[in-house]
């Protein structure tokens, strides 16, 4: 499969320790519609963020949102707006479990792209670590032309 968007990603974390950090993506992926209010969205990290060899697939399927990493890191979240759920978070260092609270979540995905934000906090042992606010942007990708 062929990328077909331009996918801008904007992350925001606040932890009591460090304040607020921010880091910024901009990558190439593939977003499909799947029927009804329903879209995978699949990108590759990069070493940029510190997940080299690891593929990323989001699905969106109207209130929920499922992220799924697979690779060096291999982690399961799922946010919707209102409850918690818990998660299986596997790195390098080892493997956690994490509570995902998520506090609002919006999209305006359509076929030739949109946004996808939403504002979680995350929890291990019952201990709220951080509050995350993570933004997605899709455009469609230009076709390259043939020379």
């Amino acid at each position: 499969m062929l990328d077909n968007v331009i996918i801008s990603i904007k992350g925001s974390q606040m932890t009591p320790e460090n304040g607020s950090e921010e880091m910024e993506l901009v990558t190439a992926g593939r977003l499909v519609r799947e029927g009804g209010d329903r879209y995978t969205i699949s990108y590759e990290e990069s070493e940029l963020t510190g997940m080299e060899g690891t593929t990323t697939v989001v699905r969106v399927e109207g209130p929920r949102v499922t992220l799924l990493r697979e690779g060096t890191v291999n982690s399961q979240m799922v946010f919707e707006e209102g409850y918690r759920h818990l998660s299986m978070y596997d790195t390098p260092y080892g493997a956690m479990s994490v509570g995902i609270n998520t506090r609002r979540m919006r999209s305006t995905l359509g076929e030739s792209g949109g946004d996808l934000e939403i504002d979680f906090a995350v929890d291990i042992d019952n201990l709220i670590t951080g509050r995350n606010i993570f933004r997605m942007n899709f455009k469609t990708a230009e076709p390259k032309l043939k020379q």
